[in-house]
């Protein structure tokens, strides 16, 4: 990589310190989520793009912890100026999702009723358990956009994907 291109980034947590109650019905007295940003946020605060992982995926989506890491972002040659999601235009957030293993809330944690790591008493999240954390991070970072329309947009896609699966399995 070369050191014109070299996006210095930083992780950061942010922590709901509520109930958050998933669609399952289970609650977590609270959660943290790791996440990284790159570019700035626009002063009418609607330039952010949301960079979704792989299910196993991490936070990490784009330049490097210091100038001697050897190992950029997962998506490091789409991120960042003049690229494909260019810095200069959009204010970029990628996430761990919650009951992830790379920093944010999930089995790894520690679970504060018993002071050990939760491991399989994790409660299970679902996609909308993710959207919903997100909304709140993005509550956090004071982005501007519809909840309602971004929510649905997620669920539709995830929706369609259930759809393919089930008719080539039926």
């Amino acid at each position: 990589m070369s050191e014109s291109n070299l996006l210095i980034v930083e992780p950061k947590k942010f922590s709901f310190n509520e109930v958050f109650k998933l669609e399952s019905g289970e609650k977590l007295n609270g959660f943290e989520v790791v996440y990284e940003t790159y570019g700035e946020l626009n002063k009418q605060k609607s330039n952010a793009i949301l960079i979704c992982h792989a299910l196993s995926g991490n936070h990490h989506a784009a330049g490097v912890y210091s100038k001697e890491d050897i190992k950029p972002g997962w998506w490091n040659e789409l991120i960042g100026p003049d690229k494909a999601f260019d810095t200069n235009k959009y204010f970029i957030v990628s996430l761990n999702n919650l009951g992830g293993c790379h920093g944010s809330s999930g089995p790894n944690s520690i679970n504060p009723e018993t002071n050990q790591e939760f491991g399989a008493e994790f409660p299970i999240v679902t996609v909308s358990d993710w959207v919903n954390s997100q909304n709140l991070l993005r509550e956090e970072l004071k982005i501007e956009f519809a909840r309602k329309e971004w929510k649905k947009l997620i669920a539709q896609g995830w929706r369609r994907t259930e759809e393919v699966w089930t008719k080539k399995e039926g």
